[in-house]
């Protein structure tokens, strides 16, 4: 199903109202004054139901057909309709930015979402890990709306749907690193012809008299030359030569598709490079942008018959309901905390070695240095290197941080534990691969006969079998032979097969 085929932004008041002209102009000119480097940042006033139509898209109204878009787009609806949830904004990583606003909110509603989306474009703009992106993102989904468009046109909508929603189910089996680090590419490789094992021998046996070839090529020797050799070739035949994180990349490079099918996997894995950055960033976007939001409204927009109004609003971007994690709470806490820290000088070796708790308590160098470290942080850090290196046994003792699990006897989850190193860990694993399972193509060519293995990296939790199936029933469709995935359950080496018709579980040994 698609929705309603109409630009949105066609029919959006894209010129605010002198009012809230005056307010962006004002903000920006604070945002500015503080330091931030936004985008040039377009701001469109859109009613509940235009801004719901948006957000199902994921911000980008031109984008592709897709039933899941429709879905969204009911949900999104409803929830708004029975007061579950409202979109105060939303806004774009392009160059120049778009920010959505709703037109029936508040003004002082408004002022905050004005200001958050200057603390986002100024992220998008300068932060690291949204530097490779495409800054003409609205273009480029316009530009692959219009090909899929093309496609199922062409080839039938049903077929182009259908394909659509297998690339879709497993388009976050990317490397998330890979547009920073160049990966060895390796083209895929024919089968070596056997040779004749006279000619095998040969190849393999040092050069002697006769008389001397049992003590020159004793038989040890050869059978270890002639193990070497079958290994070799086993490798020849084996690609990629290492372990390739990106599977829609070699999909790409090596299922048999169709020209079309290339350009729709191609047009998805794009976009999910695109979409990587704002998950592995999540905590530290949200945190930056509700900073700066708090710190222009408090410190010069807020008028005094809007306190209530901002403080309701603000204590509900920041609640965070039991057993949850709020990015904002999380992130705008962590922030303030390493301004605290900067600027008092509560870090280095001194402070670090200071086992006086009460001096710790009241240390202060006064350096200053808090706003520029933050700065700082914001340019190069992820979610995962920020709680890596900022996240303090301090921090988790005042904010009351703790871990937990599910109780199989009671039937709840329950604290697990309240030490600072256990709760670090389990942050930075939920984070890790931005949440998802850690899967690497091991082989091609596996048996020899076409087939691809795959290896899911086990880190203490076991894969959802019927989910893991799914997926590679979802990969077979895709690379047309036999495909494996092995892992692990219950510390027990797992192999989980689909050949087209039938699934099969092997219990196995790994050699990896």
């Amino acid at each position: 199903m698609e929705l309603r085929r109409r630009d949105v932004r066609a029919t959006a008041n894209m010129n605010l109202s002198p009012e809230l002209g005056k307010l962006r102009d004002e903000i920006k000119a604070y945002a500015l004054e503080y330091g931030l480097d936004p985008f040039e940042t377009i701001f469109e006033i859109l009613d509940f139901d235009q801004i719901n139509e948006v957000a199902s898209y994921g911000g980008f109204p031109t984008r592709y057909p897709h039933w899941n878009f429709g879905m969204e787009y009911e949900h999104l609806k409803k929830s708004y309709a029975y007061g579950l949830h409202k979109i105060y904004e939303m806004v774009i990583n392009n160059d120049p930015s778009y920010a959505y606003l709703m037109e029936n909110n508040a003004l002082v509603d408004q002022k905050i979402v004005i200001a958050h989306v200057y603390g986002h474009t100024d992220f998008f703009k300068n932060n690291q890990w949204f530097s490779a992106t495409n800054r003409k993102m609205m273009d480029g989904m316009a530009n692959h709306g219009t090909i899929i468009r093309r496609y199922a046109e062409k080839y039938g909508y049903d077929k182009v749907e259908g394909f659509l929603d297998t690339c879709l189910s497993i388009d976050d089996m990317i490397d998330y690193h890979s547009l920073f680090i160049k990966r060895h590419q390796v083209a895929k490789r024919e089968p070596v012809e056997e040779e004749e094992d006279d000619d095998r021998e040969i190849s393999i046996k040092l050069r002697s008299k006769d008389y001397m070839d049992g003590f020159v090529n004793p038989p040890d020797f050869v059978e270890d030359q002639k193990r070497k050799i079958a290994e070799r070739k086993t490798q020849a035949m084996k690609f990629p030569e290492q372990p390739e994180k990106d599977l829609l990349m070699f999909l790409i490079d090596h299922a048999p598709m169709e020209n079309w099918q290339k350009v729709v996997l191609s047009i998805i894995r794009d976009e999910s490079y695109y979409f990587a950055p704002q998950r592995v960033t999540k905590i530290m976007n949200e945190g930056w942008a509700s900073y700066w939001h708090s710190t222009i409204m408090t410190e010069k927009c807020l008028k005094d018959s809007e306190l209530v109004d901002y403080a309701d609003h603000h204590s509900g971007t920041l609640g965070t309901s039991p057993g949850t994690l709020n990015p904002y709470k999380l992130g705008i806490e962590l922030w303030k905390d390493i301004e605290d820290r900067w600027n008092k000088g509560k870090f280095g070796k001194e402070y670090e070695e200071c086992d006086d708790m009460d001096v710790r308590k009241n240390w202060d160098k006064h350096l200053g240095l808090g706003r520029q470290k933050i700065f700082e942080v914001r340019r190069v850090a992820n979610d995962i290197t920020m709680i890596d290196n900022y996240l303090t046994k301090e921090f988790c003792e005042n904010h009351k941080l703790f871990a937990y699990k599910y109780n199989d006897v009671t039937g709840m989850y329950e604290i697990s534990d309240r030490d600072f190193r256990a709760i670090k860990e389990k942050l930075l694993f939920q984070l890790t691969n931005s949440g998802q399972p850690i899967i690497h193509v091991i082989d091609g060519n596996f048996k020899n006969r076409g087939e691809l293995y795959l290896y899911h990296k086990h880190e203490g939790i076991d894969l959802d079998v019927e989910y893991a199936k799914d997926t590679l029933q979802n990969i077979y469709d895709i690379w047309k032979r036999t495909c494996h995935l092995e892992t692990k359950m219950s510390d027990r080496g797992k192999l989980f097969s689909f050949d087209g018709k039938d699934h099969i579980e092997l219990n196995i040994t790994s050699s990896l």
